[in-house]
């Protein structure tokens, strides 16, 4: 017995990375499985997009578990498009449980008067209307399934702390924040649990990229992550550079359950004690 079986769980930025451990440690303890991802470039971001293959991997690992996954392109910017697709999923599936509302992106690096007019937007678009772009969608399927349900927004260390050279992601990240917490009491009258994640770095391509290594080493010429990982410990209380997708994966999966069942309006931090001062970036 799984902690979610019989549960229907949607989750966004699913062909990879966090989104890709969520979907599977969600289906390994029961649920069925709606994924959607962008899977394409989006124009700002420096870092390798998601590709059509990378979703379809996380559905052949969704179904190497026995589970049934319902899987869509969308981009979360655009609300007619995820609209249709969880609709469709939903329809396919037999209703709505849980929702992972995880997509999210990384721009530029660097003072908030040196950031572009379309970087800084296209954070917000991403990061803060996508996912009130989900939670909208979602929010009657998760009424008409109740009571109950949960909706879990993955916000970041960033939605608590003013991080510097981090504008566009920390007002996203804090605005992620305060949206959770408005739509805990909204939908407390349905029962629906309403929280979020608030992970520290997380060992994915939006850090182990030549272009995020250079803002910590720009004394090298070609930096990999690993040649980061000394500033990246510097901003921990424990001497660990980042923490892992599983280790998100296991707080979503708590969130997602029974196990918090009176746990609404919370923000959860996986952050490796993250200091307060943050000057790493």
């Amino acid at each position: 017995m799984g902690h979610l079986d019989g549960k229907i769980a949607f989750i966004t930025g699913a062909a990879r990375g966090q989104g890709r451990a969520h979907a599977l440690l969600l289906a390994e303890e029961g649920a069925d499985i709606i994924a959607t991802d962008i899977a394409a470039p989006v124009d700002t971001v420096r870092y390798p997009a998601s590709t059509p293959e990378d979703l379809a991997e996380t559905v052949k690992s969704v179904e190497a578990l026995d589970r049934r996954i319902y899987s869509f392109v969308a981009d979360v910017r655009d609300y007619n498009s995820l609209q249709a697709g969880l609709a469709d999923g939903v329809a396919e599936l037999g209703g709505l449980d849980i929702v992972v509302a995880n997509a999210g992106i990384c721009n530029d690096i660097a003072p908030s008067w040196e950031i572009g007019e379309s970087d800084w937007q296209a954070t917000l678009d991403v990061n803060l209307t996508g996912v009130w772009h989900t939670a909208k969608a979602a929010a009657k399927h998760l009424m008409d399934r109740g009571p109950g349900g949960s909706l879990i927004l993955i916000s970041s260390t960033s939605g608590f702390r003013g991080i510097p050279n981090l504008a566009p992601y920390n007002a996203a990240k804090h605005g992620v924040l305060g949206l959770a917490k408005t739509l805990a009491n909204e939908l407390a009258p349905y029962r629906i649990r309403v929280n979020s994640i608030h992970p520290a770095t997380v060992h994915t391509i939006m850090i182990d990229n030549e272009s995020t290594a250079r803002v910590f080493r720009p004394d090298l010429d070609n930096p990999t992550l690993d040649d980061s990982l000394d500033a990246l410990r510097k901003v921990n209380l424990w001497d660990t550079p980042y923490v892992q997708v599983e280790d998100i994966a296991n707080a979503a999966l708590f969130l997602a359950s029974d196990n918090s069942r009176y746990i609404t309006g919370a923000a959860l931090p996986v952050d490796l004690g993250m200091k307060e001062k943050y000057s790493g970036l």
